[in-house]
């Protein structure tokens, strides 16, 4: 590891083509950040129980989760501005049904129906990274171009902003004016974000791009199985006598379009290290704020999460200053290892203070394994299938967040607070076992400098 460099983060800000992108993609994160928890708050506030509004909330996770993916696969293969308007329309669509529903006090199968309608969510974050690379791969920003690095670190520390002040301001919005306030308010960014980012052209990655140096290695894989393919009889077997001719395995691999988790099977670890990530932060939460109401004092529960949120943003920052001289591959494994051992300590949290310092010592490495999930799959991937393969990856933290609660909600109810505390630092260890035990696909499939696609 060399020196830091606190002057990366300026070749970042200078680039002016991002701007538009970049904020159009936090309006949107603002609003895909708060609609779980705003959809809870304006719900219960509005009178329905806790019961429907979590079930709520839950469709809506599990749409995004089914949803999200294809919608990174269309926009991979039809362009940004192409989709993007439509699913936008759909979700204010169901936005919209949502809001009338509470305010008019509707029917209840009203709002799962439109809860289901705003699962059709675009991920922003896949969206503003998918841009980033694109510039960055097809040397449109010249030589001043950032640190593919430093501009996930940059990228991550948008995200962490997001995370924190979204759901606080939902609702702030919710209880002071109207339940219907926060996501209100919310879903207005969205659409702005959402027209702000198909206006800007110039950034836009073209459907199935590559960047030089990833078509040559395309073309390299391409050879080599071409000519493994020569050495193989055209004919089977079963069909000799019907002289029906074998078609070469690497025509049908590369023009069918192979579902990204069979194909690159690097997206499948990453897809099982977030969705660990994301279940336990689900049973970790809601066990926080269960500890908490069993202290007697919830302002626990707010100011550790504002704690570890903020520890997190300022290691991502200075995360991007560090350059780091080992490979892509070796990063991933060191932060699963770090993030997941790190948590794992929440089996021994008895009290506030041990509680505070297991949140704050793992929130260190929180930012950090964030960005090389996000470096590793853009590493793994070829430019064309990025959209698709980083949503398809947060959607696993997505499925686990929704998944984890319910987790933490039945421990809770049967057993207490240690033991979901327990249930989450296995959870955690999950995260460094799926590295460990994936090593050399890691290896093998996150390369170090260029693309390369694995015919």
């Amino acid at each position: 590891m060399s020196a830091v460099d606190p002057g990366v983060y300026k070749a970042v800000l200078s680039v002016r083509r991002a701007y538009p992108f970049d904020v159009a993609c936090l309006f949107m994160r603002i609003y895909g950040y708060m609609m779980n928890i705003g959809t809870v708050t304006m719900l219960t506030l509005s009178g329905y129980s806790f019961f429907i509004a979590g079930l709520v909330s839950s469709v809506i996770a599990i749409m995004i989760f089914v949803v999200a993916p294809r919608i990174g696969k269309m926009v991979d293969e039809r362009g940004q501005s192409r989709v993007i308007p439509i699913f936008v329309l759909i979700n204010m669509m169901g936005l919209t049904g949502m809001l009338v529903t509470v305010s008019i006090h509707g029917p209840i199968w009203m709002l799962f129906a439109s809860g289901a309608l705003m699962g059709s969510l675009p991920n922003s974050q896949a969206l503003a990274r998918a841009r980033w690379t694109y510039l960055l791969r097809t040397k449109k920003l010249g030589e001043g171009a950032p640190n593919i690095r430093t501009v996930f670190s940059y990228e991550g520390i948008l995200d962490d902003l997001g995370f924190m002040f979204s759901p606080s301001l939902s609702i702030f919005l919710a209880t002071v004016i109207t339940p219907i306030a926060g996501l209100f308010v919310g879903g207005v960014l969205f659409a702005i974000g959402s027209i702000i980012l198909c206006l800007a052209k110039s950034s836009e990655p073209v459907p199935g791009w590559s960047a030089p140096e990833e078509g040559l290695s395309e073309n390299r894989a391409l050879e080599k199985r071409a000519s493994r393919e020569s050495e193989e009889p055209l004919l089977d077997a079963s069909d000799a006598g019907a002289g029906k001719r074998k078609t070469p395995s690497h025509i049908s691999t590369y023009d069918k379009g192979e579902g990204i988790f069979r194909k690159y099977p690097v997206v499948r670890v990453l897809f099982a290290l977030m969705l660990f990530l994301g279940s336990f932060f689900g049973v970790f939460d809601t066990t926080v704020v269960a500890f908490a109401e069993d202290l007697g004092d919830p302002n626990i529960a707010s100011g550790v999460l504002m704690l570890s949120a903020i520890v997190s943003i300022v290691m991502g920052f200075v995360f991007g200053m560090v350059r780091i001289t080992s490979s892509p591959s070796k990063q991933l494994i060191v932060a699963a290892c770090l993030i997941g051992f790190s948590y794992a300590f929440m089996i021994i949290v008895c009290d506030v203070v041990s509680l505070y310092i297991v949140s704050c010592l793992a929130s260190l490495f929180y930012a950090p394994f964030l960005i090389v999930c996000n470096s590793a799959c853009e590493r793994a991937v070829p430019g064309k299938r990025l959209t698709e393969s980083i949503t398809l990856m947060n959607a696993g933290c997505t499925f686990g967040l929704a998944v984890g609660p319910t987790v933490a909600g039945v421990l809770l109810d049967g057993f207490g607070w240690h033991l979901a505390f327990i249930a989450g630092g296995v959870l955690a260890l999950a995260i460094p076992a799926t590295a460990l035990l994936c090593r050399k696909l890691i290896m093998r499939d996150v390369r170090s400098d260029t693309y390369e696609v694995i015919g």
